[in-house]
């Protein structure tokens, strides 16, 4: 078989909330690698929040990090977005204002004011056990951000005049009630995987993809085969050409074998 490239979105496709990979996946990028295919992680993750020695030791060929936002292969980097300083101001003055409590995401550190994440806050203790150093304040370092993009907890808040406020920089990626995704216009996994293919002269027919949750949809659109986990979620499943097994049921060895890859 010609080496393929393979695409993978990280929570709830490779690692579990525990940043737990199956054996069975680790056996299978292994596999994948040994057989000749490349292997991209691709996710909405900034690199600044890919600090987990599971997947940083998993050998990735590349990461497309950010929502596409930033793009490595072999740690050379292909392509980066920076939000420019004074539209970075201005959008978190912005979310302020309408309510949300914003997390910024960039290359090396993730921002975020312990007043909006008290030790109350599970997520915001999440980050700060997953990150340590590299989770620093929006405060503490006003206008010194590098960011590429935001997400914002909301809690039922209408987003409606925030959004229309922001509308000619981002798109919305809309989790729930509670959650948003803030990405620069022009940039999503989608874009990644095609910049991906342009750098390095891989044919459309070659890309295959592995997904479970909503932001995953525009990664799926794009490559020639879309497998969907079997813990994704519902139009996830519809998008895709093949629903492989939960992650913690060898969902990825088992794609893979189904596509003949290993």
């Amino acid at each position: 078989m010609r080496g393929k490239t393979v695409f993978f979105d990280i929570d709830g496709t490779l690692v579990d909330r525990m940043y737990n990979m199956p054996p069975s996946t680790a056996e299978a990028l292994r596999r994948l690698r040994e057989n000749g295919h490349r292997i991209f992680i691709c996710t909405g993750r900034t690199n600044g929040h890919i600090q987990s020695p599971v997947l940083l030791n998993a050998g990735f060929n590349g990461i497309i990090s950010g929502c596409g936002t930033m793009i490595e292969y072999h740690q050379e980097v292909l392509y980066y977005h920076r939000i420019e300083s004074e539209l970075a101001e201005h959008t978190v003055r912005t979310v302020k204002s309408h309510g949300f409590r914003p997390i910024l995401e960039g290359r090396e550190y993730l921002y975020m004011d312990e007043s909006d994440f008290d030790l109350s806050d599970a997520y915001g203790n999440k980050l700060r056990r997953e990150l340590g150093h590299h989770l620093r304040t929006i405060q503490g370092d006003w206008g010194k951000w590098e960011i590429s993009k935001l997400s914002c907890a909301t809690e039922n808040i209408d987003c409606t005049p925030c959004f229309e406020a922001l509308a000619d920089h981002y798109e919305y990626l809309i989790h729930n009630s509670s959650v948003v995704e803030m990405v620069p216009k022009g940039h999503d996994k989608s874009t990644g995987i095609e910049r991906v293919c342009r750098a390095l002269n891989i044919a459309p027919e070659d890309t295959i993809a592995f997904g479970d949750a909503t932001n995953d949809l525009g990664m799926l659109s794009v490559v020639h085969t879309a497998v969907a986990m079997g813990n994704a979620q519902e139009n996830v499943k519809q998008a895709a050409d093949y629903v492989t097994a939960d992650i913690w049921e060898d969902g990825i060895w088992k794609g893979c074998r189904h596509l003949g890859l290993i």
